[in-house]
């Protein structure tokens, strides 16, 4: 196993499989078929002979269960019954001793051998996506990425199919022998070790100047060299789909950055051009601030951070494309959570970068906000298109900042404006030394980043509000309109 021996009991195995029909006779007294009867039945309901409800073990939400699917000519569709809350506490704890059980193996085994799929003649697909004036092109030898890149990228900035083209690209394949080679090389090598996306990330950097990178836990392997495209490879498709989309966006950050663009850490809503931008520490309510105006008919042109730049007298805004986090009480206080519980116990998705705890209450119909060790809230996290499909919001591609609000979050109070003038920072921007979450480990930002001081200057300019808001979800909208209206 793994390339280890492993000593196999048969005398046992055959005896356990002699006395397991006399173990299931006597725990349910029948079975609806043998292994032989259970196997034509789904062949019959994938072939499309029969249409009717089969139970099989499928990957459903990145984990395997034992569900029901309805076939109807051929096709599956989970229909997953109703649990109250205890039977949705025991297939939690069931998913989650099969987890335990089985991540420790799947850690340690890489497929030595290319795939099937790999041995075949694949057709490359290709994604460009474009903001503002710059572009890259994400290619891959299997479409799952691409595609993901369209959805991704596409409500926020253009992305289109194409094919490869000269300029910048992101090279994402399938592919397991790329993964071990250069895991091994990594590992073989004096090497440094950071965090990116969250997880731990192993690279080296050569005398050329080429980097080569790891991420073990999710079997993932990096190749960036100097002037070129920059490679990421896997062992599975969603995987380097994430990772690419990850790249694809940080190329365009250097690109951008390059061109004169910083990063502002605040959520924006667009009418009519006019950008309301919202800024504050963790926790003040930008996100809040921004849904509420969302639903208000505003456009929601980003969640947590923007692209920002001074355009003769004005400061132009681009969206920062990612998953949308909204936390399960602010889900619920918006209106929004019964509907989405509905659509994920129907078995749609959203971004497999959600916490299984966070799948796991919206199944179990739980509402109570979730937490982390480190005191950081675990969210569901919402595909760009979902914040459209799902929830109903319009989403906007560009516009120019109009007004600045700094808000707070006071349970019991009443809807009012404070008398502070607090006013945008430095410290409110990312930079490359403050970046948490994608360092530059590709050499992907310009060595001289623009200053903020610019930026200030006109920021300084614009109406800024300090508004105080409670937990009354139409007060607040009512307030958070008169105080963005025309008038104001």
């Amino acid at each position: 196993m793994n390339g280890r021996p492993a000593e196999v009991p048969v005398g046992q195995v055959r005896r356990e499989l002699a006395d397991r029909p006399a173990r299931i006779n006597a725990g349910l007294g029948r079975t609806r078929c043998g292994p032989a009867g259970a196997v034509i039945a789904a062949l019959r309901a994938g072939l499309g002979l029969d249409d009717r409800v089969v139970e099989l073990s499928v990957n459903h939400e990145r984990r395997w269960m034992g569900i029901p699917l309805r076939f109807t000519a051929g096709t599956p569709s989970v229909c997953l019954p109703r649990l109250d809350t205890a039977e949705a506490r025991q297939l939690v704890a069931a998913d989650v001793k099969l987890r335990d059980a089985y991540e420790p193996l799947a850690r340690l085994h890489i497929p030595a051998r290319p795939s099937w799929k790999e041995k075949t003649a694949v057709t490359r697909t290709a994604t460009r996506i474009a903001t503002a004036t710059q572009a890259v092109t994400v290619t891959s030898n299997t479409p799952v990425v691409t595609d993901w890149a369209l959805r991704y990228f596409g409500p926020w900035w253009n992305a289109t199919s194409t094919t490869a083209d000269d300029g910048p690209q992101v090279i994402a394949d399938v592919s397991p022998d790329r993964v071990t080679e250069i895991a091994q090389r990594v590992a073989d090598h004096a090497h440094e070790e950071t965090v990116y996306a969250n997880t731990s990330m192993l690279f080296d950097r050569d005398d050329d100047g080429t980097v080569l990178a790891s991420q073990p836990d999710d079997k993932l392997a990096y190749r960036a060299e100097p002037g070129g495209p920059l490679h990421v490879y896997g062992c599975e498709d969603v995987p380097v789909a994430l990772a690419a989309a990850r790249l694809a966006r940080e190329v365009l950050r250097g690109q951008l950055v390059a061109d004169g663009w910083s990063i502002l850490h605040a959520s924006a809503v667009v009418r009519d051009g006019q950008t309301v931008l919202t800024l504050g520490d963790k926790g003040a309510g930008k996100t809040t601030v921004g849904l509420l105006l969302a639903r208000a008919g505003w456009q929601l042109l980003a969640n947590d951070r923007v692209f920002i730049r001074r355009e003769d007298d004005r400061l132009r805004v681009l969206p920062w494309p990612s998953a949308a986090a909204i936390g399960l009480g602010l889900l619920d206080a918006l209106g929004w959570y019964d509907q989405v519980r509905d659509r994920v116990q129907h078995g749609e998705q959203l971004h497999p970068t959600q916490h299984q705890k966070v799948t796991d209450a919206l199944h179990s119909g739980s509402r109570t906000p979730l937490w982390k060790d480190s005191g950081k809230e675990l969210k569901p996290q919402f595909f760009p298109d979902q914040l459209h499909t799902w929830l109903g919001l319009t989403l906007a591609t560009e516009g120019h900042a109009t007004r600045v609000l700094f808000p707070r979050i006071t349970p019991g109070a009443e809807p009012a404006l404070l008398d502070e003038d607090r006013v945008v920072a430095a410290g409110d921007f990312f930079t490359a030394g403050t970046e948490d979450r994608y360092p530059d480990i590709f050499g992907l930002l310009p060595a001289d980043l623009p200053g903020a001081e610019p930026l200030l200057e006109l920021l300084g300019e614009i109406p800024r509000h300090a508004p105080v808001l409670g937990h009354d979800v139409k007060a607040n909208t009512d307030f958070l309109t008169q105080v963005t209206g025309p008038t104001a």
